[in-house]
């Protein structure tokens, strides 16, 4: 089982009503086509729908939207069992996409379910003998949670492998929230798209990053690049991964579907559940290559929609 620890956003992709096909609406309105959304929650969907078990841990509100979460998460397999009922809202973003399908958002967060655990919540929180917990994102910059999220992390590192994503937000934290190099201390898997790490290490050779971060303590670190592929570092070993072609509808999601690919394949292979000792680079690099055509299939259909087992042919999915 892999315990995914993090966010569920509504994402409200916002289109003129003037676009709507038939629609005589007057100039001026807006509407907004809501998805449940939020990394660590994609993450965990796309998990569960490649077959993987897998466990979230929210804070799910009781509004509208929160209910939208819990239909999305449990219609893909994912166990809610650790979910706490939480009585402050949902966080809301508000979407639009460029001409690549790229997303840009605002924020609607302060004072939201999310970001409010505490460390008594977590420590009742079951990993189920989980092999991995994810997370990243903004659980892990957001007060007043951060610092019960990142101890509960640290602590899970004992018996799992972890996983972490930043996926930076400049709106809603500033660079000095994304200590990465502390977090490596209990990280295995740090994966990253080269926009983050642009944030993070600006002007920075990404090589130099990588190795900073292995010295830190994290064997395996992946930068996402788009259609460009991915660069995969173990310890300092490196090698490139390919992206598939596809018709890209939007990206929505695609970093998250990558994430879930990787540690899905990383399973299957029996090598998540200590600190990647028995992994070697043409393996990540393997996994690498499945996570790619995971992200693929999911930029190949709108919002964050990641694929099915189904979806993929046996072998790729083995």
């Amino acid at each position: 089982m892999i315990a995914v620890l993090g966010e569920c956003v509504a994402d409200a992709f916002a289109e003129p009503a003037s676009s709507r096909a038939g629609s005589g609406g007057p100039a001026g309105e807006l509407t907004l086509r809501v998805h449940a959304g939020g990394g660590p929650a994609n993450t965990a969907v796309a998990l569960a729908r490649l077959g993987t078990p897998t466990r979230f841990l929210g804070r799910l509100s009781g509004d509208v939207f929160g209910r939208l979460f819990r239909d999305r998460l449990a219609s893909s397999g994912v166990d809610l069992s650790a979910c706490v009922e939480a009585a402050e809202p949902s966080t809301l973003a508000v979407a639009s996409l460029d001409e690549r399908g790229q997303a840009a958002y605002g924020f609607h967060a302060e004072g939201a379910a999310d970001w409010a655990w505490t460390a008594a919540e977590l420590a009742s929180r079951d990993l189920g003998g989980a092999s991995c917990l994810h997370t990243g994102s903004l659980a892990l910059v957001r007060e007043p949670g951060r610092d019960a999220v990142e101890a509960f992390a640290a602590a899970a590192a004992r018996g799992a492998t972890v996983s972490i994503d930043p996926n930076v937000r400049p709106s809603l934290a500033p660079r000095v929230a994304y200590d990465v190099t502390r977090w490596c201390a209990f990280a295995d898997i740090l994966r990253l798209s080269e926009d983050d790490l642009a944030f993070l290490a600006p002007d920075e050779p990404v090589e130099r990053v990588c190795d900073l971060w292995h010295a830190a303590g994290a064997p395996l670190v992946i930068v996402t690049r788009g259609g460009a592929g991915a660069l995969v570092s173990l310890n300092g070993e490196r090698a490139e991964v390919a992206a598939p072609r596809v018709t890209v509808v939007d990206t929505v999601g695609a970093g998250d579907a990558f994430t879930a690919g990787l540690l899905h394949r990383l399973d299957r292979r029996g090598l998540l559940g200590g600190r990647l000792d028995g992994l070697d680079l043409a393996t990540a690099v393997d996994a690498a290559a499945f996570a790619a055509r995971v992200a693929a299939l999911t930029c190949a259909v709108a919002g964050a929609n990641p694929p099915w087992a189904r979806d993929l042919d046996d072998r790729a999915s083995a």
